[in-house]
């Protein structure tokens, strides 16, 4: 019999501290800079990436400091998850959330932190720095969905 992973079997304010971060699949899509419009609350990603966001992992420079470094840096918990709205669909943290599986290419099922790479589904190769970016209203995309 095979064993339920733990992230269907545990809700994630039960997770320890290593499930919970493990969930991370490194896609980095949750580091790119998003515009609301102010008339109707609508979000829009754009490709320019957050000046910690390591563009080749997806995962942050200085993780542990990040709330501190990035004013704006929100710190995903299980309370708050029920509150963002623009966490990207394929994000484990909103999946699990939501009751749904991680999909076939989340390194927590290929056992390979490349597997979110090789499957299209990082910012890597895709995205721009922010020194770099210029007005963030060039840079809108529809690919983090």
């Amino acid at each position: 019999m095979t064993e339920i992973p733990f992230w269907r079997r545990i809700s994630l304010r039960d997770m320890t501290l290593e499930q919970w971060e493990s969930l991370c699949d490194g896609c980095g899509k949750c580091c790119l800079h998003k515009l609301e419009d102010p008339d109707d609350g609508e979000l829009a990603f754009t490709n320019i990436a957050c000046r910690l966001l390591d563009t080749e992992t997806g995962h942050c420079k200085d993780y542990v400091h990040r709330t501190l470094k990035i004013a704006d840096c929100i710190e995903l918990t299980p309370n708050g998850l029920m509150t963002i709205q623009w966490l990207p669909t394929t994000c484990a943290y909103r999946l699990v959330y939501d009751g749904r599986d991680l999909p076939d290419w989340h390194p927590l099922k290929t056992g390979e932190s490349e597997s979110v790479h090789r499957a299209g589904q990082s910012i890597r190769g895709r995205v721009v720095a922010e020194k770099d970016a210029g007005e963030l209203e060039d840079h809108i995309v529809t690919w983090p969905e």
